[in-house]
């Protein structure tokens, strides 16, 4: 389902844009459909009035929890089961953050995860991408919302950017606090300066090397590195947001000295903070994470170069909750069952 889908039908019932607002507001935030404490009878046409527990209903149906996932570090890997029962994963982050998905899959292929293994079952729509945030503010404050969970956002675009603007205005979620994650495409640096909400951009570079990032992004556009960063520079300037570019450490892969030398030349003087993030292993995948000093000496090599850098664990790993491996397992056991 889509949120234009949701407006038109409000519409056809008799609302106004003040009760579109209002539903979509309170959809969207999970809060009561009446902040003004009157009854809805006194503000909703009749028709809608009607519909209005069918439509609850069937947007509650968008996401619904399957299975909830806690983490020691205070987060929640949350598996999320559609409309149609197929599953996606949602994590409920620390400091009022949450990661959404916004495909059942991904097509991109990263050969370190698990979420591309399977390639691309179907394309989430703009509602429910919405839906798996109420469904998270029906259980902790949200604050802030990265696109970062199962599939790549600029394959899903009109959809995402639907999702965006809704949360960046009635969602009241700042536009900052809106991350659009991506492996980079020429539609994203098209298409999100133009939009009315501009969500921060965070950008898995990876590696330096084209080559090298062409074999562990097998199907993401073929833009060299360094006009990837440009690109993405233009943008930060723009918005005034930094880029926040996302690099997992893969043992012996891409984190060797050299590496780290081109990409302390590559970020000199850009606007911009690096996360570097240990690999979560992937049972039968075949990478392995660095050791914990060497990730550290890494980030420590890159803040006296200049640039801000964050060494980061992904969430959830005591739970071993990777992307996507909470769904395979799931799927495994459904299967063998």
């Amino acid at each position: 389902m889509r949120i234009d889908q949701i407006r038109q039908r409000l519409r056809a019932l008799g609302a106004k844009p003040c009760h579109e607002e209002r539903i979509l507001k309170a959809w969207a935030q999970a809060g009561p459909l009446d902040t003004r404490r009157q009854k809805a009878e006194d503000f909703l046409p009749l028709a809608l009035r009607l519909d209005l527990p069918g439509l609850t209903a069937e947007l509650a149906g968008l996401a619904r929890l399957h299975s909830e996932h806690p983490g020691a570090d205070g987060s929640a890997r949350l598996l999320v089961e559609l409309s149609d029962g197929q599953t996606v994963e949602s994590v409920l982050l620390p400091r009022d953050g949450l990661c959404v998905s916004t495909q059942v899959g991904c097509a991109v292929g990263c050969v370190f995860c698990m979420t591309g293994r399977d390639g691309l079952s179907r394309q989430l729509g703009s509602a429910e991408i919405v839906a798996q945030v109420a469904l998270a503010r029906g259980r902790r404050s949200v604050s802030r919302v990265v696109f970062m969970g199962m599939g790549e956002p600029a394959h899903n675009l009109d959809a995402v950017l639907e999702a965006i603007e809704l949360l960046g205005t009635l969602g009241a979620i700042g536009h900052k606090h809106l991350v659009f994650s991506t492996v980079g495409d020429r539609r994203v640096f098209e298409r999100l300066p133009r939009g009315p909400v501009k969500p921060a951009l965070a950008l898995s570079l990876h590696s330096t090397d084209a080559e090298l990032r062409a074999r562990l992004l097998p199907k993401a556009p073929r833009i060299e590195p360094a006009e990837l960063v440009d690109l993405a520079e233009t943008y930060a300037r723009a918005t005034r947001y930094p880029i926040q570019y996302q690099w997992t450490l893969l043992a012996g892969v891409n984190d060797g000295d050299a590496e780290l030398e081109a990409l302390a030349r590559l970020l000199a003087g850009k606007y911009a903070m690096m996360n570097f993030i240990p690999y979560n292993p992937n049972e039968g995948l075949g990478y392995r994470r660095p050791s914990p000093e060497r990730a550290s000496a890494m980030a420590d090599y890159l803040q006296r170069r200049g640039i801000v850098t964050r060494l980061r664990n992904s969430a959830g790993q005591d739970i071993d909750g990777g992307c996507g491996q909470l769904r395979a397992r799931v799927l495994l056991t459904r299967d063998s069952g």
